[in-house]
């Protein structure tokens, strides 16, 4: 399906990322789509580079997303090059899936000097088709690498996406100025556990796979699965760190080492950016939606409830037709099958409370709240009893057009 109408809430601009040494792209097109697009990407880090994985939990999994795990264990974080196709996610394909997968990967390392055993790589597009490997072996001859195009690289990734997302920063470790960039693709089958979409970042610091590893979780908690479109977790989703070990920092052992305070940050800036993006492209999307839940019992009871409301066909319906139909949101509290105190129940539209101690508010304003509705950008708070835990996630609304979208997705 092509898509011709950029997102409402898109970026007004691609952002200028930094250049990470000892990275290398190349792009182009085997033809996954029946119009003329890039979807290929293929990229080469030097020698030495280490890698982390976070992957969908979907049960169904894909073939890249496989072969991923067992080369990032077999190899202990050892990888030097991605392959990236979009058009063909080579899910649920069985032996010949997998064989497809190990054939693409063998073309494509030969081709920039690095060995199948050495290339992770990711798909997205249609499950249940076997990836036409002879698409890829064909368009490689004409894919030449060169410094990375990020823009190009975030188009030639997209599927759905109605814009290329990337993100990055600089940061300090020890003193020497380190670079994070990254891209991600991701509009619709958009949900927490982990991951929700396509996304790989990379750092010029000389970081270890286990520190990358423990990095890469603890980040990805709070941006990529913290997110949510539709409620439906793909089969291919992964999100990959490389760190190609270009700058000249010290070397570091322990994650918990305070020099990479700064790092850490940094890349939960890059993360979260990204993140967020997707939700402004979610498919259809008119609205952006942050909800945050204070006093719950616990962090993880928070963002449970959390999730419930930014998934309830309800509650983004609603916030489609700008309606502060609080009294959805209430429900969806009700139905996160976690501990609450009801007659301590708020619910809170940016400043204006719609609910407070278990009933409507006081000062109720319907007209303040309508005309509220109407931004593009939407907060809702609600506060769920006397606890210390909290959560913040992300969503969209829900439009005709997700239903156009995913109606004729494989047309």
């Amino acid at each position: 399906m092509k898509i011709e109408t950029v997102s409402p809430l898109a970026p007004a601009r691609f952002p200028d990322l930094p250049a990470i040494a000892g990275l290398e792209a190349a792009i182009g097109r085997a033809g996954f789509y029946k119009h003329d697009r890039p979807d290929l990407l293929l990229l080469r880090c030097a020698a030495g580079a280490k890698a982390a994985g976070v992957f969908t939990s979907n049960a169904v999994g894909s073939a890249p997303t496989d072969w991923c795990k067992q080369v990032l264990s077999a190899n202990r974080g050892n990888a030097r090059g991605l392959l990236v196709n979009a058009g063909c996610a080579n899910s649920f394909t069985g032996p010949d899936g997998d064989a497809a997968c190990k054939r693409a990967l063998t073309e494509a390392g030969a081709a920039i000097g690095i060995e199948a055993r050495e290339m992770l790589a990711a798909s997205t597009g249609v499950i249940g088709v076997v990836l036409d490997d002879s698409k890829i072996a064909a368009a490689l001859p004409q894919m030449q690498l060169a410094a990375v195009d990020w823009p190009q690289a975030a188009a030639a990734i997209m599927t759905t996406d109605t814009f290329p997302k990337g993100a990055g920063a600089t940061c300090e470790i020890d003193g020497v100025e380190v670079n994070i960039a990254g891209i991600a693709k991701g509009s619709g089958m958009i949900a927490p556990d982990m991951a929700t979409m396509l996304a790989f970042v990379f750092t010029d610091a000389p970081l270890s796979a286990p520190i990358l590893k423990t990095l890469l979780r603890q980040e990805t908690e709070v941006s990529f699965n913290s997110i949510t479109v539709d409620g439906d977790r793909s089969t291919n989703d992964c999100v990959l760190l490389f760190a190609t070990g270009q700058a000249r920092v010290p070397p570091i052992a322990d994650a918990k080492d305070e020099r990479l305070l700064g790092f850490r940050a940094a890349l939960n800036r890059v993360l979260a950016d990204l993140a967020i993006q997707i939700v402004r492209d979610g498919e259809g999307a008119t609205k952006l939606v942050a909800v945050n839940v204070e006093g719950a019992a616990s962090d993880a009871s928070a963002k449970a409830i959390a999730r419930t409301i930014c998934e309830s066909p309800l509650v983004k319906t609603a916030i489609a037709g700008e309606d502060a139909n609080w009294g959805r949101i209430v429900m969806a509290i009700g139905r996160a099958d976690q501990p609450i105190q009801r007659d301590m129940v708020s619910v809170r539209f940016g400043e204006l409370y719609a609910a407070r101690d278990g009933m409507v508010a006081p000062n109720y304003d319907e007209a303040a709240m309508s005309a509220y509705m109407k931004n593009a950008e939407l907060e809702i708070t609600v506060n769920v009893g006397p606890g210390s835990g909290r959560a913040r996630m992300y969503t969209c609304d829900l439009t005709k057009r997700y239903i156009e979208i995913n109606g004729d997705y494989r047309s």
